[in-house]
């Protein structure tokens, strides 16, 4: 069997960050390796746990089983995804988020008789860099997707030199 998709009454194309690790795996890896290979999304994580068949139990009289591959999972390029995995455009390793005390840098504004200027409404607020739970800010491969998001709203904006 194959299925296809059509274009008719498809979205926009909005940015697409998609983050995968060794735990993405089967349809996961379906997915992100289909954006990964029309171009329609950047990848970003470790390489994939690489589930790349299907297999099917047939309960034999014994009361035992066989194992029967049935199918197997291949990107829209033909690459295999069974024991390869998808591989990440930006390699990004899980690592843990140590948030900087305010009084470990000393800035202009702690200096006596500094100028103060006001806000241009670029730089966000604590409250603004706030705006995800404890959680997700703790996730640093879910921050730099944020950050690559960020990145490209803000090239968007930049005119062309």
């Amino acid at each position: 069997m194959e299925f296809s998709a059509s274009r008719s009454d498809t979205e926009p194309d909005y940015p697409i960050v998609v983050l995968i690790n060794g735990g993405s795996a089967s349809a996961s890896e379906i997915v992100a390796g289909a954006l990964q290979d029309h171009g329609r999304a950047v990848i970003m994580g470790i390489q994939s746990f690489g589930k790349g068949s299907v297999q099917t139990i047939i309960p034999l009289s014994d009361k035992s089983g066989l194992r029967l591959t049935t199918a197997r999972y291949y990107t829209p390029n033909g690459s295999s995804i069974q024991a390869r995995g998808i591989v990440p455009d930006v390699e990004v390793l899980q690592s843990e988020i140590k948030e900087v005390k305010e009084f470990e840098h000393f800035r202009e504004k702690d200096l006596k008789h500094h100028f103060d200027t006001e806000s241009n409404g670029v730089i966000p607020t604590k409250e603004e860099a706030k705006q995800l739970d404890e959680e997700s800010r703790g996730d640093y491969q879910l921050m730099r997707a944020l950050d690559l998001l960020k990145g490209w709203r803000i090239f968007q904006g930049l005119k062309a030199a």
